[in-house]
């Protein structure tokens, strides 16, 4: 075999390993599954809606899904939003349906959150269902994954006590009143 040959052969064979290298490399970035908050901007929502607490999440074909989280938890936007352990619905491109595992309060009740709709062409605005009620809010406070707290009361963004238990600030807003007796008098004829 010629030198020649031999040289053809070789640049051959290395260029079929540098594509079966490449081919193999595309293959496995194809296979790596995205994460929950790549699937929400994939399907036109803010990655946000969601805490950083997911540990995992199943998405079905016909748009059903269930997102996992470490534990129950609470994030302040607007209003004060509680997420359970497992949150299920429905997502197509601009919406989640038939939520169930995330409710706002608002006042003293809370209520839970059936729906969550974004415009399309995308605006600055996001929609929520609860009840028959629907709530439009700004959406940039949903563009940012948070961290989730345990408790309501360190969510909330008066802070607290030291211990971030919100104590502190409770205890001004239920303070009562000093009692008349303590307060001089002023005496007057």
């Amino acid at each position: 075999m010629s030198s020649n040959s031999k040289l053809k052969l070789f640049f051959f064979f290395s260029s079929f390993s540098l594509l079966s290298l490449s081919c193999s490399s595309q293959l496995l970035s194809t296979n790596t599954t995205p994460t929950v908050y790549e699937i929400l901007e994939k399907f036109g929502l803010p990655s946000g809606l969601l805490p950083d607490s997911v540990t995992s999440y199943t998405l079905s074909d016909d748009g059903k899904f269930v997102v996992n989280l470490k534990k129950a938890c609470y994030i302040q936007f607007d209003y004060l939003v509680y997420y359970e352990k497992k949150i299920t619905g429905k997502l197509s491109v601009g919406s989640i349906s038939n939520l169930k595992g995330i409710q706002v309060k608002r006042f003293f009740l809370w209520f839970d959150v059936d729906k969550i709709k974004v415009d399309s062409p995308p605006s600055d605005s996001i929609y929520f269902t609860v009840g028959i009620i629907n709530k439009e809010l700004d959406v940039d406070q949903f563009l940012t994954v948070r961290s989730c707290k345990d408790k309501a009361l360190s969510a909330l963004p008066c802070g607290g006590g030291a211990d971030g238990s919100g104590r502190q600030s409770l205890k001004k807003i239920f303070q009562l009143p000093t009692p008349v007796d303590d307060i001089p008098m002023l005496i007057t004829e």
